[in-house]
């Protein structure tokens, strides 16, 4: 633009100089011209030099802007050429980088997820295996438990018949209850008595379970049972150490498995976050890439049209210094003819006044009529044409006139061309800014569009990501009410059966141990002679043998109670622990869920942020779009008006020229001719 200010400036310097130069070449020095016949002549081939030497300088200077100008902006397109396609580079190089990073990402995200599922679904089976393991040991040590209270309840009974110096026999009812343990043990833990009894005692068992009978002076059954609680006690203290070690191998494993799951989720998240800023920086050097190639290709035309328009100046400029050359050349060796002694006293030996006031008239109109007839011809003017005839027709003074008046209208429209020109160049400018700026405007907006759909497809995708995860715990919380409330009916269950157990078995040992009272009491009131023998006795044996009478029944009622009792409390404690748990693990998921719903209000807030910027994003687009097609339109009409002027504005300003020296040529020839007219009548 500055260059173009630059060339303007100087034109109309030109323009100013030239109409000087025609106002100078018209006139002449008439007190020369009477001392000197031929002096008009030279002053006007001196004039004339001049004229040819200050054009010259103008050409100069004009040639030197216009290449200035070239130069500058030759430069400054190369430059501006390397740098786009350095930054091509660059961003090709880019692009490469980040599609390449952007696989890669998504390689590791899916990678990660499929880890993480891995390691969910590797603790999900261990869970369950540890569920079955709790489940089949809590069975196991439950029946070991009243295996060893069976067991152990029979043991007391035999006991009381295999003490040294008894003498009495078991009773029947006592002997029954102690086959039905013996069977009960059998049948259940028969696996873990095998290779612990051997063949003989297995046979006298078989002997007793089928014919029980029982004598003071065998002791094999009791030590068979003996053996059997002590293999009991040992098994059961072996699966509660192997409860205990797979307790705390799963609880180790479960929090190396959490703890990867949750490494794992946290690098997914990261690579996540890092795939969706590789994608949106990608697209932007995609769109930046495009631009660039776009300004480049601009680029490179223009600099090949100035390219193309120097060497046609260059070309023009040498043809130029070239024709003036030859013309001061011509102009210089007329002028030493003319200006020699022997010239002057030719002309003036053979000067005959009377001869020029008629025959210079006619040959002066006939050699300007000639002259302007030519030009007329040669640029198509039909007003010089239409002079030519006047000044065969008409006299001097109004031919002069004539003449005067074309020169004034010949630069009047050379000013308003050069003028017309200037303000095309200034539009033409004007709208390639303006339509550079909105295209860059344009293409910004195309490039933050393309964002804000990436991020609303992003956050659209991770609010129902969210909100399916919300319907997943959910519907794992309505789970878990389901499976407490099972849990809750089976203790309440439990809990009523203990409780009626003891009840039923508190009101039989009641009646046992208010039968055996009132016999003992009857017995002391009686002083029967055994009961005095008995008083003689020490304490204990005496306590022994009344014991004796409640003996087995009321031993395994009590037990029984006291174990019922026991399963009463554990199942209490067991109820509390799962209630816990399952309160635990509603909080902990309502406030993930709590959590995640506001997460989904925040990203829905900002999706709704985002679409609304898109729908600002669009109109400012369409409005951009309008304006460029705007700045289309007006472009179109300025090379409708523009083109056809300056395309031809040389040849156009070419042909004034021409006009205007052959009136310039034409006026001095007429006011050549009258100045002789005025020295003849002088």
């Amino acid at each position: 633009m500055k260059a173009v200010t630059i060339c303007v400036l100087a034109m109309v310097s030109v323009a100013a100089s030239i109409e000087s130069s025609v106002e100078s070449s018209l006139s002449f020095d008439a007190s020369e011209a009477k001392n000197r016949p031929v002096s008009k002549v030279i002053k006007l081939l001196k004039d004339m030099m001049k004229t040819m030497e200050k054009e010259g300088e103008k050409d100069q200077v004009s040639y030197d802007e216009l290449t200035c100008w070239f130069i500058t902006n030759d430069k400054e397109k190369t430059k501006s050429i390397a740098d786009a396609k350095s930054r091509i580079s660059d961003l090709t190089t880019s692009i490469e980088d980040k599609t390449a990073k952007g696989a890669r990402l998504n390689t590791e995200v899916k990678g990660l997820k499929k880890e993480v599922a891995e390691d969910q679904n590797a603790l999900d089976k261990a869970t369950a295996i540890r569920l079955k393991q709790l489940e089949d040991f809590n069975v196991e040590e439950k029946d070991l438990l009243l295996s060893i209270a069976s067991v152990k309840n029979a043991i007391t009974v035999l006991s009381k018949h295999t003490a040294p110096g008894s003498f009495l026999q078991a009773p029947p009812s006592h002997l029954k209850s102690v086959v039905a343990t013996v069977q009960d043990a059998i049948q259940k833990h028969g696996s873990l008595l095998t290779g612990v009894l051997t063949p003989t005692q297995r046979r006298e068992m078989s002997v007793f379970v089928q014919a029980p009978k029982y004598d003071n002076q065998s002791g094999e059954i009791f030590g068979i049972m003996k053996q059997m609680k002590e293999t009991f006690e040992t098994n059961l203290q072996n699966s509660q150490k192997d409860e205990k070690t797979n307790l705390d191998s799963f609880a180790a494993l479960k929090t190396a498995k959490e703890d990867e799951i949750k490494a794992g989720q946290d690098q997914a998240d990261t690579k996540s976050e890092q795939l969706a800023d590789t994608n949106d920086e990608l697209a932007q050097d995609k769109q930046d890439n495009a631009d660039t190639k776009k300004s480049l290709a601009v680029d490179e035309k223009f600099l090949a049209d100035i390219r193309e328009e120097r060497t046609l100046n260059d070309s023009e400029w040498e043809l130029r210094q070239k024709e003036r050359a030859e013309e001061l050349e011509a102009t210089s060796k007329a002028m030493a003819v003319l200006s020699s002694d022997d010239a002057h006293e030719l002309v003036t030996k053979t000067f005959n006044p009377s001869f020029l006031q008629t025959d210079m008239q006619s040959d002066s109109r006939a050699q300007v009529a000639q002259l302007l007839s030519a030009v007329a011809q040669k640029v198509q003017n039909p007003r010089l044409a239409a002079l030519a005839v006047h000044i065969r027709l008409d006299a001097f003074t109004k031919v002069k006139k004539a003449i005067d008046e074309m020169v004034a209208q010949l630069g009047k429209e050379k000013a308003d061309e050069i003028k017309q020109r200037d303000f095309c160049i200034d539009e033409f400018n004007k709208n390639k800014m303006t339509t550079v700026k909105k295209s860059r405007e344009a293409s910004d907006v195309t490039a933050l569009i393309a964002k804000q759909t990436a991020t609303i497809k992003r956050l659209t995708e991770a609010v129902a990501a969210l909100q399916a995860e919300i319907a997943d715990m959910q519907a794992q919380v309505k789970k878990a009410g389901e499976d407490r409330k099972s849990q809750n009916k089976e203790f309440q269950m439990t809990v009523a059966d203990q409780k009626a157990t003891q009840k039923l078995l508190a009101s039989a040992l009641n009646i046992l141990k208010g039968f055996y009272a009132k016999k003992a009491a009857a017995a002391l009131v009686q002083g029967t002679p055994g009961a005095r023998m008995r008083e003689g006795r020490p304490a204990g044996f005496d306590t022994h043998t009344k014991n004796s009478n409640a003996g087995g029944v009321m031993g395994m009622l009590t037990q029984i109670i006291t174990d019922a009792k026991a399963m009463e409390v554990e199942a209490v404690h067991d109820e509390g622990q799962a209630l816990k748990a399952y309160n635990a693990f509603v909080k902990t998921t309502n406030e993930s869920i709590a959590t995640k719903s506001d997460d989904i209000a925040n990203k829905k807030g900002t999706l709704a942020e985002t679409e609304a910027a898109k729908v600002a994003s669009t109109s400012d687009l369409a409005d951009a779009s309008l304006e460029l097609d705007q700045l289309g339109n007006t472009k179109a009409e300025l090379h409708e008006s523009c083109d056809f002027m300056m395309k031809n504005f040389e040849v156009r300003q070419s042909a004034r020229d021409e006009e205007f020296e052959a009136l310039k040529q034409a006026k001095t020839i007429l006011s050549g001719a009258k100045f002789e007219a005025f020295l003849q009548g002088a």
